[in-house]
């Protein structure tokens, strides 16, 4: 599938607000005709990898390559990005119990994007309904998914509450659960992959005035990281889908990237002949 003319969406900032929160929620994009015929393929084909509904042009068509969500992946996975060849449905009867907290498998953690995890909400989710739960900025949290089962409501949660034909994009590392549903009736939600075929470059939205020295890359979870590590975090994957790579560096400290109301330019920016000079 050619996705070479695809343009991208997101700016300097929500690219950048991407990498600091490991998801974004695209509400309502997918055209209620469309959401309507995928409840009643789903419902017809209720195995839990309905693939054979990449063949249905329709769906394609609206969901694959909604302008919204294929925009917002292009601008994360660069030009000719790859379109998903598998389709699950976390189909469940409500009520339902709660999941345990995960990583899905095949995980792996570091500033590079090479892939989206993305889900699809052909229908409204409400609380009751026991929406996907996801928690911000745990994509650079390591933990072997065995270990996080028994954690409870974790502070920082947030629930993916949505308007059918809602699209969201994470991470795939990012830790999330099925949270517990009181509703009855079933809850249909569509997960797939995008892939990266480019290198990462900065050619989304470019933002003329987006200065990278002053950015804000913190976002603090606290007491669930060590201070800094999210600026850390957050600012190395963002120079790694610039394709800055190999001119990130920190020189620690109360340098750059770490947050503060300085009166000069946060020392230790990348490029600052002071950050290389020893």
């Amino acid at each position: 599938m050619d996705t070479s003319q695809i343009a991208p969406t997101l700016t300097d900032t929500e690219v950048l607000e991407f990498c600091k929160h490991g998801y974004l929620l695209l509400d309502g994009v997918v055209p209620e005709e469309i959401n309507r015929k995928t409840v009643a393929f789903v419902d017809k084909n209720t195995s839990l990898e309905p693939t054979d509904i990449l063949d249905e042009s329709w769906f394609v068509e609206n969901v694959i390559l909604n302008p919204a969500a294929a925009g917002a992946v292009r601008s994360l996975l660069g030009v000719g990005f790859e379109t998903p060849v598998l389709m699950s449905n976390h189909r469940v009867h409500m009520p339902a119990p709660q999941q345990g907290w995960h990583r899905d498998g095949g995980s792996r953690y570091g500033p590079a994007l090479h892939y989206l995890q993305v889900f699809y909400y052909p229908e409204a989710c409400t609380a009751e309904m026991g929406p996907t739960e996801v928690l911000p900025g745990s994509h650079f949290l390591f933990q072997h998914s065995s270990m996080m089962g028994h954690y409870g409501n974790l502070r920082h949660a947030v629930k993916t509450v949505a308007s059918a034909g809602s699209i969201f994009l994470t991470v795939y590392s990012i830790w999330h659960r099925r949270s517990v549903s009181t509703a009855r009736g079933v809850r249909n939600l569509l997960k797939y992959n995008y892939w990266r075929t480019s290198p990462p470059a900065r050619d989304w939205v470019i933002e003329p005035d987006f200065d990278f020295a002053q950015a804000d890359y913190a976002f603090v979870l606290r007491g669930l990281r060590q201070q800094f590590r999210d600026a850390l975090d957050a600012s190395e994957m963002f120079f790694w889908l610039c394709g800055k790579s190999r001119e990130y560096q920190t020189m620690g400290g109360q340098g750059w990237p770490m947050p503060g109301h300085r009166n000069a330019s946060p020392r230790g920016y990348p490029g600052e002949p002071t950050a290389a000079r020893y």
